[in-house]
């Protein structure tokens, strides 16, 4: 019998609540048949295991959506040449490049400058402050910046383009998305010039030396990897700061509980991690390569599979008390930042930003409080990440 697909997404992102479907979803065997917002009909997985299934398994391929019609929850295609794009071993040799610059121990280098930054951006405001645009969005955009060595006039650029390139509604159409990719191309191409004339020791130098030295990476690939660093490297991250504070200044306990014991942070921001929504919208889909089952639901060669990592990480057959932010779980592998060979390169990177972030402020805030009532927070619309698009805060 023919399965009759729903439109997705269920209903419009309402700040942080998950759309109560994922919950009955969660309950079914199989993934539910899903009409997208651009595309057409994909298979939509809303459990914990069959998530890391299809994360992993090599018959469902990244490459095949790339510049496709797939079903997606944005109006622009995924171009090729892209990492997240693209399937093993072609992935696989750029990401080694890129995860070099990515180890934990790397990143753990970089915490001196992140605190440094923080303080900076810290000491610029005074009560009331617009925590969203004073400091969830400078931060990543900064650190990010300085990774890849972007001047601090081409920053504000690099986050419209970003937005761009994320929008999911009607605030960007093709062409749009198209126009900012070039920009970024545009800007990153200069830098790339600039870093094979004067070589510094910032990560866009490194990749330069890769593709000049061999082989290993081609013009469009180095480009493409570049775009995505920028792109990925600040977006996910401010969002998710913006909503970590909702969640935490929504409830004086959490905000109390971590003023009192910052030796939980570390804990707290994996537990927030997975039970902060982030999606408005499940994208990057993967096309199946032959015939298989998920959850006893007959998946034909080429159909679309989409992931929802926000429902995943609700789980309750893997996350006991799966609705309840708990600071003390003690294990915890949720999937925020994926599974498999395309798990979040720049996770450390993020983790620490979060860590570093959340212990000045306990420290150096610990007063702080929403300056408006949660309800009455302003939300970004027409995105694939929620995020707030105002944060009143006063200490």
């Amino acid at each position: 019998m023919e399965v009759q697909p729903v439109p997705y997404p269920f209903a419009d992102a309402v700040a942080l609540q998950l759309h109560p479907r994922f919950a009955e979803l969660r309950k079914s065997e199989g993934p539910v048949r899903v009409t997208m917002p651009y595309g057409g009909d994909a298979w939509l997985v809303t459990r914990y295991e069959q998530t890391r299934f299809v994360l992993s398994d090599p018959r469902f391929s990244r490459a095949a959506a790339a510049g496709k019609d797939v079903p997606r929850g944005r109006p622009g295609f995924e171009p090729a040449g892209n990492l997240l794009a693209m399937d093993p071993p072609e992935h696989n040799r750029i990401r080694a490049l890129v995860a070099k610059a990515f180890t934990v121990r790397r990143v753990e280098l970089l915490q001196p400058r992140i605190r440094e930054i923080v303080d900076t951006l810290l000491d610029g405001i005074s009560p009331p402050a617009d925590f969203a645009s004073a400091v969830a969005w400078e931060l990543p955009v900064q650190v990010i910046s300085e990774l890849l060595g972007v001047p601090p006039g081409e920053r504000r650029m690099v986050r419209e383009c970003t937005e761009t390139l994320v929008a999911s509604g009607g605030t960007a159409t093709p062409a749009d998305v198209t126009e900012a990719r070039g920009r970024l191309a545009g800007a990153l191409n200069t830098l790339i010039a600039q870093r094979r004339a004067a070589p510094t020791d910032d990560l866009l130098t490194a990749l330069v030396a890769a593709r000049d030295e061999g082989d290993r990476l081609t013009d469009n690939e180095l480009l493409m990897l570049g775009v995505a660093l920028l792109a990925g490297g600040h977006e996910t991250t401010a969002n998710l700061t913006g909503s970590f504070l909702v969640e935490l200044l929504s409830d004086r306990e959490r905000w109390t509980t971590l003023v009192a014991r910052p030796e939980l942070i570390p804990s707290a921001v994996e537990e927030l991690l997975r039970f902060v929504p982030l999606a408005t919208v499940a994208d990057l889909a993967r096309i199946a390569k032959e015939d298989l089952e998920i959850g006893g639901q007959a998946i034909r060669a080429g159909d679309a599979v989409l992931v929802q990592l926000d429902s995943a990480n609700r789980d309750e057959s893997v996350f006991a008390s799966a609705g309840d932010l708990d600071f003390g779980r003690k294990v915890n592998h949720h999937v925020a930042f994926g599974f498999g060979v395309h798990h979040c390169v720049g996770a450390p990177l993020a983790r620490l930003e979060l860590r570093v972030l959340l212990s000045r402020l306990v420290h150096r805030l610990p007063g702080l409080r929403l300056a408006i009532s949660a309800e009455d927070i302003e939300w970004r619309r027409d995105g694939l990440m929620r995020g707030v698009a105002s944060l009143p805060v006063t200490w």
